[in-house]
């Protein structure tokens, strides 16, 4: 068993200065605690899990239950665990709360939305996002890509998606707004939040149930709350509960790893120069390949999920040497594995030309992310379409001015303020 090293002190962990650069402080627990109990800034002590192949390992194994019940300080951890307010709203039972046999039959029924070809279909409408977005602010010749770019790509994508009416939408972009800066606001702005999402769904539910019983009507097929009410699977439909909380699941996953995604890709680009001309220039040349590939390392670099969702021991377990007791919380850093030396080659270099590169940025097992496919597709419209459209784009402001989000799990700037001198050319 690893012990921690007791002549070097361990960094400082969950820290403003942590939040703006973690990677030394997780380049040093991979090196000398690379599975590492601390106490989170919630009270709540867990295991952080640093190395790759370690991580690969937990990610995958049935012995660590994504169920907070099986949190063996349930009662101390209640709200401190999982997104804020979604117990209270009754909107437990999605995808990553639970295991198989559960996760199994729910996750056949939702990956239905999320086919390569619906993905593809859905192509078009993600462009036309990207565009009006743009639109709205490249004669300006400035704007914050967080506010005014990244997080309303994804928030409009899936609320269409979710069958969401374009009349309501907004509402949604601001419940979501108020999630996403969770970090630096009242944990009970979330869960008032959540419960709005909640009582939305509800209603937008029976009313499409109510579509599919009215005679002669047969509602949406392509949505995807229309498509969770028809699925079923060996005759067994999704409760109004179940599907209330996978739309809610799909809308809090489905937007903010997007938004973290393009945010933190644009920004690594605007910091690296030569990597930024070399996939400007084949963009130039109609070469996706390297957009797409870029892409990819754009997650591994400086992935929008910083630490896996909570695991909890359901028996002893030994991960990298390290025993971990029943009813203890795992917390696999995404983020560390992503950047160790034993998996790649000059991990603290950003090429966008990286060939093996099976990051961990959207999970691995049976808890990968269903989404992926989507995310990606926004991701690279985004930020190719952004590069097309203003080549000349810059930041703002110094980079030591710029602030990134608190919060556990995910990883993203408050804001990106940049310019260019011409519009589209």
């Amino acid at each position: 068993m690893p012990e921690q090293p007791r002549d070097l002190p361990a960094p400082t962990l969950f820290s403003w200065e942590f939040a703006t650069d973690p990677y030394p402080a997780y380049a040093w627990l991979r090196e000398h605690a690379p599975v590492h109990r601390t106490t989170l800034p919630s009270g709540v002590e867990a295991w952080l899990v640093t190395r790759y192949a370690d991580a690969r390992q937990a990610l995958a194994d049935p012995r660590l239950s994504k169920n907070p019940l099986r949190h063996s300080e349930s009662a101390h951890a209640r709200g401190k665990v999982g997104i804020p307010g979604e117990q209270r709203a009754d909107l437990m039972t999605h995808l990553l709360n639970i295991d198989p046999p559960d996760h199994t039959r729910l996750r056949r029924l939702v990956s239905k939305a999320f086919t390569p070809r619906r993905v593809a279909a859905f192509a078009p409408r993600v462009r036309e996002l990207t565009d009006q977005l743009i639109d709205a602010f490249v004669e300006r010749g400035e704007a914050d890509l967080i506010h005014e770019f990244a997080f309303p790509l994804p928030i409009y994508a899936i609320c269409d998606l979710l069958g969401v009416p374009r009349e309501d939408q907004d509402d949604f972009r601001d419940w979501a707004g108020t999630m996403i800066r969770h970090g630096g606001g009242p944990r009970g702005g979330v869960a008032r939040a959540v419960k709005r999402i909640r009582a939305y769904l509800a209603e937008l539910i029976h009313r499409k149930r109510l579509a599919f019983a009215a005679p002669g009507e047969e509602g949406d097929e392509e949505d995807l709350i229309s498509g969770l009410i028809r699925a079923s699977d060996h005759g067994e439909h999704l409760t109004e509960n179940e599907a209330a909380a996978m739309a809610f699941i799909l809308l809090f996953a489905g937007f903010e790893t997007t938004v973290n995604l393009i945010g933190n890709g644009v920004y690594a680009l605007l910091r690296h120069p030569e990597q930024r001309a070399l996939l400007q220039r084949a963009l130039e040349e109609g070469d996706e390949e390297v957009l797409a590939a870029g892409v990819e390392e754009l997650l591994r670099y400086d992935g929008p999920v910083e630490i896996a969702t909570w695991r909890f021991a359901i028996e002893p377990v030994t991960i990298g040497g390290q025993r971990i007791a029943e009813g203890e919380p795992v917390l696999v850093v995404l983020a560390a594995a992503d950047r160790d030396p034993e998996r790649f080659d000059a991990p603290e270099v950003l090429d966008l030309t990286r060939l093996d590169n099976q990051h961990l940025g959207y999970g691995h097992g049976i808890h990968y992310c269903l989404g992926a496919p989507l995310a990606r597709l926004e991701a690279q419209t985004a930020i190719g379409t952004l590069l097309r459209r203003l080549p000349d784009l810059r930041l703002a402001v110094d980079s030591r001015d710029l602030r990134w989000r608190g919060g556990l799990i995910m990883r993203g700037l408050r804001t990106l303020p940049v310019t260019w001198n011409s519009p589209d050319g």
